[in-house]
């Protein structure tokens, strides 16, 4: 039974018999990499069939976590509503948050962008150009001199 149909389909990269095996063992030995290899018939390095397999083996994380997603809806829900104590509580709460938050389930900071305008474009007249007279003057500085006690401020 293949888990994975549409990642071979997306990418058409045909899987062997072994590495089929190998993830459908994944699921099966609640994803231990090296008991999944052993029954699938590889010895020696599993890592090498892991590095094969990256792209298989997140999209298959995905799913499991993807079917774990209503359990950790409903967990949320049950301690919400529970008036006993429940042992490790916070871990509970924690590990079902993450699952949700990792298929996508969290909560919406919503924007509201409603436009809520009459017309259509609003067209404003042409910019008429503003003549500011001025005229030049002329004056002349007076020298005054400060001695020492005056106040020579005006009056």
């Amino acid at each position: 039974m293949s888990y994975l149909p549409q990642v071979t389909e997306k990418k058409d990269k045909v899987l062997t018999e072994k590495q089929q095996a190998f993830l459908d063992n994944l699921i099966q030995t609640g994803g231990d990499p090296k008991k999944a290899a052993e029954l699938a018939g590889y010895s020696g390095n599993y890592h090498q069939v892991i590095k094969a397999l990256k792209q298989e083996v997140i999209e298959l994380a995905s799913d499991v976590l993807a079917r774990s997603a209503p359990q950790a809806a409903f967990k949320l829900v049950d301690i919400m509503n529970s008036d006993a104590p429940i042992p490790q509580v916070s871990n509970k709460l924690t590990a079902a948050q993450t699952i949700l938050d990792r298929v996508g389930v969290t909560k919406n900071d919503k924007l509201d962008v409603t436009h809520k305008a009459a017309g259509g474009i609003f067209i404003l007249p042409e910019k008429a150009p503003i003549d500011v007279g001025a005229e030049d003057i002329e004056y002349e500085e007076e020298e005054t001199t400060l001695y020492a006690g005056e106040d020579n401020s005006p009056q």
